[in-house]
């Protein structure tokens, strides 16, 4: 393995833009109202199950608080509690949990609600939710104190609208000034010398790391793909994958009828999430495509070589999503020469709106 942490890492306010670099900016999240997210399910609970199904609105508080606070009140271990999505804590985020809890203890979640926390819904389920479970995420945001040429909001979202978004994993896969990356390098430092064990950490913790280091190999892809003008376009040898479903496809030959479906956003060219390729692994890229992820890898070497050693196995995503149901509005705010950006779209599961905002307007601090 070669030596971790050898080359700087890019932060991704530094990486390539699909409509350039914005110079109109906003402010975002001053009230958690102004943040709204809900969670819509992959199925429809079956209604009976040794699982309670909690549809939970949540205000400034992460998803971990909550799963503890429920496991808590259940008196149940952290492995009984179920969520499918990590989401945002500054904001009214409403989301679905799964605690294992019989129907004659579900008294104990009596004193549920609270000041941050509110009951939506309850279903019995015969499993556990899992990580990933949810279909989409719908948005509701109010951006406000716009500085910056109305014109050139409504041009840049007029491109989002129509070009769709580089799929870049957002700032919070990293950690404050990518703290998550400076621990995987560490990490990767005390096992090449023999030091320690990654296993013995906490499963979440390491799984969260392992991410973080493929997160941001796919960012550094995307970014040289979006400055060569291939984000959104077929390249020899690239891996396709279906819109929506997860699936991928290696083409035997490009032709119309493929670059039709690309042009309507029902397939997309993919990125590496980097780990061991299996021999029987189909979707592996090749010619051009290959050539693209080994160059700009090259330069993260170690981390790449860790996560192969880690055991993790390769994995793609897609390297742009397209926002369905995109709505604006201008509304008068209370301050701001401007009025406030009202924003309302879907994302796919997956997909970060925070990779919307980062193409539309840059974010201010509250």
């Amino acid at each position: 393995m070669s030596e971790p942490g050898h080359t700087a890492l890019k932060p991704l306010e530094s990486l390539a833009y699909a409509q350039g670099a914005p110079y109109v900016s906003a402010v975002i999240k001053r009230e958690f109202a102004d943040f709204r997210v809900d969670e819509e399910l992959a199925f429809q609970p079956s209604g009976d199950g040794d699982h309670v199904f909690l549809q939970v609105m949540k205000v400034d508080a992460s998803t971990t608080e909550v799963a503890k606070h429920l496991g808590s009140l259940a008196g149940i271990g952290s492995a009984d509690v179920g969520y499918s999505g990590m989401k945002d804590r500054r904001g009214e985020t409403s989301q679905w949990f799964s605690l294992k809890l019989p129907r004659e203890h579900e008294g104990r979640l009596e004193n549920l609600a609270d000041d941050r926390l509110r009951l939506l819904d309850s279903q019995r389920n015969e499993r556990k939710l899992k990580i990933g479970s949810h279909a989409r995420n719908r948005f509701r945001l109010r951006l406000r104190d716009c500085e910056g040429p109305l014109a050139e909001f409504e041009r840049r979202l007029e491109g989002v609208r129509v070009g769709g978004v580089p799929n870049y994993f957002g700032t919070q896969r990293f950690g404050a000034q990518m703290s998550n990356l400076q621990q995987v390098a560490e990490l990767m430092r005390q096992v090449l010398a023999g030091q320690a064990d990654p296993r013995r950490l906490p499963r979440f913790r390491r799984g969260m790391l392992y991410s973080a280091a493929r997160s941001y190999l796919f960012n550094q892809v995307l970014a040289i793909r979006i400055e060569r003008g291939t984000w959104d376009r077929y390249v020899t040898g690239d891996v396709m994958s279906l819109d929506g479903s997860g699936r991928c496809f290696v083409p035997s030959e490009w032709d119309e009828v493929l670059q039709q479906r690309l042009v309507d956003f029902d397939i997309h060219p993919t990125g590496p999430l980097p780990g061991k390729i299996s021999p029987k692994d189909k979707y592996v890229s090749a010619a051009e495509a290959a050539d693209i992820e080994e160059e700009t890898l090259a330069e993260s070497r170690w981390m790449v070589e860790g996560l192969q050693a880690f055991g993790l196995e390769a994995a793609r995503r897609p390297l742009r999503f397209r926002a369905a149901d995109l709505a604006w509005r201008w509304e008068q705010g209370a301050t701001g020469e401007l009025p406030d950006l009202c924003l309302e779209f879907t994302l796919p599961r997956g997909a970060y709106a925070t990779s919307l905002l980062r193409e539309l307007c840059l974010l201010r601090d509250v």
